[in-house]
């Protein structure tokens, strides 16, 4: 294990997108050098923010949405084409679990702290359902049709791990070979840490977010964990989670938290979502995967498998 050079120094740069606090580490000279290194990372993760928030009316995300609640049809660019390509194949894996139409079933259910405590009325799941799916639409690359009105997409499952893969791809392009994305917990690596050693990460402990239930040794690919602990409600003594079945409309359980690595960050992130979509099959999902993992179900039980 060899020492960095003296002349460099490791810096953080924290900047704040899609919701969360993100953090760039690196070597540079000095912390100017170190934001200048960053600052085509941070304006990349903005223009993906601005192009696919729910939450920004011009984006170009809003723009399909309102076609989408008409029910037209919209021509898309080639880099929401391969998003709206691997939001299909995920469909395919999870057999239809992971829908990226299924955002619509928010609007029956509020995940913040004290903001429900009743379940919803079934007659207005069952509306809601009837425009989810992505069986629904029509999708023939670069054309996306919508053939029943009401409907809606939701990239939320997909656009941060895509933007930390584009991180790491840009810190490499510009001959960054040190570095760790983190865009709210969501990682990737351009290489080890200077001389050698690999970036510990930790894993939240799903009981007690705010401590880690295990470090992981990572030099290069990414990770990624899904969980229902974040975003979760009470109602008459049983805890719902944020993850919503696209079938039924009711949150997902069995499983409270699940972490995958990969070499790409949009892939772990996504199989770990799936494998809480899963649940209690997660860990039978993931061995098929062939990733390390590590899966803590509703009881607390640890399927570890990060070392294989």
């Amino acid at each position: 294990m060899s020492e960095p050079p003296a002349d460099l120094t490791l810096f953080d740069v924290d900047f704040q997108a899609m919701g969360t606090r993100c953090t760039i580490s690196l070597y540079a000279q000095s912390s100017d050098d170190a934001r200048s290194l960053s600052e085509a990372v941070i304006t990349d993760v903005a223009r993906l923010e601005s192009k696919y928030s729910r939450y920004l009316p011009d984006s170009l995300l809003s723009e399909i949405n309102s076609v989408a609640n008409a029910g037209g049809a919209i021509t898309v660019d080639e880099e929401t084409a391969a998003l709206l390509d691997y939001a299909q194949s995920c469909y395919v894996e999870s057999d239809g679990l992971f829908d990226i139409t299924s955002g619509l079933l928010r609007r029956a259910w509020n995940f913040q702290p004290e903001g429900q405590t009743e379940l919803p009325d079934p007659e207005v799941l069952a509306a809601l359902l009837q425009r989810v799916g992505w069986d629904r639409l029509d999708w023939d690359a670069p054309l996306l049709i919508f053939d029943a009105p009401g409907m809606e997409l939701d990239f939320g499952g997909i656009v941060k791990e895509y933007a930390a893969d584009r991180a790491a791809a840009l810190l490499k392009g510009a001959g960054v070979d040190h570095a760790l994305i983190n865009l709210g917990g969501d990682i990737c690596v351009t290489g080890p840490r200077l001389g050698g050693d690999p970036w510990r990460v930790a894993i939240s402990d799903p009981s007690n977010p705010e401590s880690a239930l295990r470090l992981v040794d990572l030099s290069h690919g990414a990770l990624a964990s899904s969980g229902s602990y974040a975003r979760c409600i009470e109602i008459k003594g049983i805890k719902y989670g944020h993850l919503l079945n696209p079938r039924t409309g009711y949150p997902f359980t069995g499983t409270a938290a699940a972490t995958v690595l990969a070499d790409q960050c949009v892939v772990a992130g996504s199989l770990a979502t799936i494998a809480l979509l899963k649940a209690p099959g997660a860990p039978q999902f993931l061995e098929q995967m062939a990733l390390p993992f590590l899966v803590v179900d509703q009881h607390g039980a640890i399927i570890d498998r990060l070392s294989h």
